[in-house]
């Protein structure tokens, strides 16, 4: 008998561990909330690489390359990446506070999904640009006569 009280305490104390593993003890409005951060969260990161995306448009118009019509191709990506992050911007509105919470959470995961492929382009024109201007030639220099 006394086996079986040390088997049933231990059995409920392993369930007591474990179940707020199981069970997401997160309310519905801290969900959204958390949701809301890491949206922001990545606007704020991909708004810091802004400023690369300016300086590298201008780098690709002034370097000497081999192949103008991939410089022209990859401003043109960085371009892209910029207007998609005003228009992210521009269509972004945090819902009211009477919306249910289960439906801010779903306008936060599909915001996520929208401002995570502003930041693939964002990397993908970014390192593109990159790759062309590494092999730009250098400013052109005068001639030694």
């Amino acid at each position: 008998m006394e086996f079986s009280r040390f088997t049933l305490l231990l059995a409920a104390w392993s369930l007591l561990t474990v179940l707020p593993a199981c069970l997401s003890l997160e309310s519905e409005e801290q969900k959204a909330e958390t949701a809301e951060k890491a949206v922001l969260g990545k606007h704020d990161e991909l708004m810091g690489k802004m400023d690369q995306l300016y300086d590298l448009r201008q780098q690709l118009q002034k370097a000497s390359l081999p192949d103008t019509v991939e410089a022209g191709q990859r401003r043109r990506s960085l371009l892209a990446a910029d207007a998609a992050m005003m228009s992210w911007m521009h269509q972004y509105h945090k819902p009211a506070a009477s919306v249910a919470a289960d439906q801010q959470l779903a306008y936060f995961q599909k915001q996520q999904q929208f401002i995570d492929s502003v930041g693939v382009l964002m990397e993908h024109s970014i390192d593109s640009a990159q790759r062309v201007l590494k092999h730009a030639q250098p400013a052109s220099q005068p001639s030694a006569q």
